[in-house]
């Protein structure tokens, strides 16, 4: 397994890892419409998360395995500066790859580019409440819950609560 920031040539594996996941993923995230499986769409998407990226509003990052197909996927977005310093961490992974320290091992080297790169003072993510694997992964990974949210985001076409949480970077003079 090999992490990188995600770049315009990872379009197709991108497009092949959601829709080989469609229905794996599709409990914990916004509902898709059908252009979202499309080679267009992600050309699209890659050139605006391009534009996010340098713009320093966003990060994206994948874990792809030896064929270099996308297995993982983490995302810093919503970063904000001034007096704030903060983030928005989303992640996903590949149902056949769960429980196996993909997930974990990606954020992980997220979190370092966002306290070590981009000093960050705080990361956001939250979850649904029913999901006890990512409540488990971002404890794991030192986040620590701050509250609860009601209709919170729509998630696969409901409006759904979500539980907050944050990790602080543990250097905070930046």
């Amino acid at each position: 397994m090999q992490i990188r920031q995600s770049i315009h040539t990872d379009s197709p594996a991108l497009l092949n890892c959601y829709k080989n996941n469609r229905a794996h993923l599709a409990p914990w995230e916004p509902k898709r419409d059908e252009i979202f499986y499309t080679p267009q769409f992600w050309d699209e998407q890659m050139q605006i998360r391009e534009a996010e990226t340098q713009a320093g509003r966003a990060a994206y990052f994948v874990a792809v395995d030896d064929a270099d197909e996308v297995i993982a996927v983490c995302n810093f977005t919503n970063i904000v500066r001034g007096v704030f310093q903060a983030a928005h961490m989303g992640y996903a992974v590949a149902e056949e790859y769960q429980g196996k320290g993909i997930m974990k091992a990606l954020c992980e080297h997220v979190l370092h580019h966002a306290f070590d790169e981009l000093k960050l003072n705080r990361v956001m993510s939250n979850y649904l409440p029913h999901n006890e694997r990512s409540g488990k992964l971002l404890a794991s990974l030192g986040f620590a819950r701050e509250g609860y949210a009601k209709r919170y985001l729509k998630i696969n076409g409901q409006w759904q609560d979500h539980i907050l949480t944050a990790r602080l970077n543990p250097i905070n003079n930046y």
